[in-house]
């Protein structure tokens, strides 16, 4: 034992020295939690579309149809710039991107409804950005509704006048409520899940980045080339952990807190789910070590594997929707689980109990990774490393003129 911890005691200060001194490590490990939240968080602010223009095409021409463009125009996402001669001078004028949307008002919409027939007006919307369809649709939904509910209260007050006083407005009246998200804003949706996956990006390819360096110099090897993997893995585990407790208490708690994301859980019980993501991630990192050849690699590792944990995680797209391969692919990923808990937790107030399940699955892929980034460092990364050195070494002798040196 006193062997055991003596050579984790000496590994742990190699690295934090090794890691303290590669500007490239600390960019992924510091800078990116750093700044990635606040980049994403600025491109996704203002998290609500407004004024999304229109043109309208009215074939009616009659004060039914312009109360309905007036009512349109007057809502928080719509706004009408004009009318257009017809559908096909609105069409031009989105190919332009002049606007996103158009409105066209058939004939005989004021005459219908005046016999309380179904009038239906067309609204064509872009469908280049969904939250400007959102903002279209939304605005129209509600004026139609209004406008409906009030023309049912006028035709029962007409046919019975003491009628108003029991029934006025609509007689299914809609709230929407958005759980968690109350200005139903778009930032406010992914930021807390993306903030998770970028917490698990910057731990991977930092730790895959030290692998890279140690093939590179491998007689900075210290005690992976010798020793216990055990105390060896340990060892540097703890250097990651020591360094990301800021980045990771930022990036849980004081980014939402900035932006003014939904917070309704308790930091320190968010703090203990992230820890199994933490420690999960870390030996995710050490198992990538095996495939790590040099430090470049890891950047083709960054553009392959965020899109596809992005996807993974249900942000996206829902994970009850995938087939089971890619179910049984994103279980793999303790993004996953960390993102599902944390917008429990973070956007609804769920207790650490109520997200057992995750917190459990976390704490077994951990467990899972644990002994595989063992079995990686032991059989893959430690001989990789030990022909490294072999090869420089013997290169070394033989290079002309260099033989004082490799004395």
């Amino acid at each position: 034992m006193k062997n055991f911890f003596r050579q984790y005691y000496s590994e742990f200060l190699r690295e934090f020295t090794l890691v303290k001194g590669d500007m490239g490590v600390l960019i992924f490990l510091l800078l990116l939690p750093f700044a990635y939240p606040i980049v994403y968080s600025l491109i996704y602010n203002p998290e609500l579309v407004r004024d999304v223009p229109i043109v309208v095409v009215d074939h009616d021409r009659t004060p039914m149809s312009r109360e309905l463009v007036r009512r349109l125009d007057a809502t928080e996402g719509i706004r009408s710039i004009g009318y257009a001669t017809d559908l096909a001078d609105g069409r031009r004028a989105m190919n332009e991107h002049k606007v996103y949307g158009i409105l066209e008002i058939p004939e005989g919409f004021d005459r219908k409804i005046g016999r309380l027939e179904g009038a239906n007006a067309v609204m064509y919307c872009e469908m280049s950005l969904l939250l400007r369809y959102k903002a279209i649709l939304v605005g129209a939904t509600n004026v139609m509704l209004d406008m409906g509910a009030e023309i049912t209260t006028e035709r029962i007050d007409e046919i019975a006048p003491l009628a108003e006083t029991i029934s006025t407005g609509g007689l299914m009246p809609i709230n929407n409520i958005s759980m968690g998200n109350i200005e139903g804003g778009f930032d406010s949706f992914i930021m807390p899940g993306i903030l998770i996956l970028i917490l698990q990006q910057a731990i991977m390819l930092g730790v895959g980045l030290c692998g890279g360096a140690l093939r590179e110099h491998p007689y900075k090897g210290g005690a992976i080339l010798q020793g216990s993997i055990l105390a060896s893995m340990l060892a540097r585990m703890s250097v990651f952990l020591i360094i990301m407790i800021v980045p990771t208490l930022y990036v849980v708690h004081y980014v939402p807190l900035m932006f003014r994301f939904p917070m309704g859980g308790d930091i320190w019980q968010e703090l203990l789910f992230v820890t199994p993501m933490l420690f999960a991630t870390i030996f995710l990192g050490f198992i990538l070590q095996g495939v790590v050849r040099e430090r470049e690699s890891v950047f083709l590792l960054w553009v392959v594997t965020s899109v596809i944990f992005l996807f993974l995680s249900g942000l996206t797209w829902p994970r009850y929707a995938m087939n089971e391969v890619w179910i049984l692919l994103s279980d793999c990923v303790p993004a996953t689980w960390g993102v599902e808990g944390f917008i429990r937790m973070n956007t609804n107030g769920a207790s650490l109990a109520q997200v057992r399940p995750d917190y459990i699955n976390l704490w077994i892929l951990t467990g899972a990774y644990g002994v595989l980034a063992y079995c990686v460092q032991r059989w893959v990364q430690r001989p990789a490393v030990r022909r490294a050195l072999a090869e420089q070494n013997v290169g070394d002798i033989n290079l002309p003129g260099d033989a004082e040196r490799s004395v």
